[in-house]
């Protein structure tokens, strides 16, 4: 009696699964794509977030995102501010400027 139930049912959870698993194909996420979120996530205090980033790529590629978004923001800073990219960078460590 019961084996019948539960092949029905352990039928009808593979097929739940297997539907669950076509609607959300894995998505691939470059090395860019988990900088900008590991980044933001960190400014914001977002474990959750950073967590979730650090899973899409290498530590490696994670790493050369985050300098490369790093060199990127401070040289946009710098031509906003009209400074050199390495004042702009000693003054958001809070080291000295000169």
């Amino acid at each position: 009696m019961f084996g019948g139930i539960r092949k029905s049912l352990t039928s009808f959870l593979r097929s739940r699964r297997s539907e669950a698993s076509v609607g959300r194909e894995k998505r691939t996420h470059n090395l860019f794509e988990a900088a900008a979120v590991y980044v933001s996530a960190c400014a914001e205090d977002d474990q959750d977030q950073m967590d979730e980033a650090v899973a899409w790529v290498s530590p490696e590629a994670l790493s050369f995102g985050v300098n490369e978004l790093a060199c990127r923001a401070v040289i946009a800073l710098a031509r906003e501010r009209d400074e050199s990219p390495q004042t702009v960078a000693r003054e958001l460590l809070g080291l000295p400027t000169t």
